[in-house]
């Protein structure tokens, strides 16, 4: 038996599997959407308020106000700021860069498990064609060794074998609408802490420069 007869052999086990595969990564991507989905809703603030009671406290020189303030929010901006204002006696160059560690984290946490999004959207279309191939192999084949051979049953083998590109197509689509919404959250995450961060870098240069709470 040569190589040919056997990835024939395979081939003609059909693409049933295929749709258990796609099915099973159905319920994968659709377990990632609400998991982000919950992480992104208890994540979210009103940034313009946020940022309102922020630059209030530290206008006022209140910083302990402001560190308490951001401890209670819960959003990736208040944990960064968290994280600077715990590291704030150590000087402006050590808050910026432990500010941008602590972004670095945040984002790779906002990220995480979006990579099963977008692979699932950019392949099972692919998967899905895969399983019509061999579906439709599979239909040829069994018309070739009928007795009486009759184009009906191959249409019926290829009707069916068409149903893992649709399933594909459905598993696809979804992920991608997924994807492409939790990237523009995680860009919108991105900017606010950059911003957040610039606000206290620059309150800090500020209190380097002039004196303690901005008196000489």
């Amino acid at each position: 038996m040569n190589i040919t007869e056997v990835l024939r052999n395979l081939a003609l086990i059909g693409g049933d599997w295929v749709l258990y595969l796609l099915l099973l990564s159905s319920v994968l991507s659709l377990a990632v959407v609400i998991y982000k989905a919950v992480f992104f809703y208890r994540n979210r603030v009103g940034w313009d308020d946020f940022l309102e009671m922020l630059t209030a406290f530290m206008n006022k020189d209140d910083i302990d106000a402001a560190v308490e303030y951001v401890r209670r929010v819960s959003t990736p901006s208040a944990r960064v700021l968290f994280a600077g204002f715990q590291s704030i006696d150590k000087g402006p160059e050590a808050v910026e860069e432990i500010l941008i560690g602590k972004r670095i984290s945040e984002k790779f946490k906002m990220e995480s498990m979006l990579v099963i999004l977008g692979t699932l959207g950019n392949n099972a279309p692919f998967v899905g064609l895969f399983g019509t191939v061999l579906g439709i192999i599979k239909a040829f084949h069994d018309l070739a060794v009928a007795q009486s051979p009759n184009p009906s049953v191959v249409m019926a083998g290829v009707s069916e074998a068409l149903v893992a590109t649709a399933v594909g197509l459905l598993v696809a689509i979804p992920a991608v609408i997924a994807y492409n919404y939790f990237q523009r959250r995680v860009k919108e995450f991105v900017t606010q802490m950059e911003a957040a961060s610039k606000i206290l870098l620059v309150y800090l240069k500020s209190e380097k420069e002039t004196g303690p709470h901005g008196r000489v």
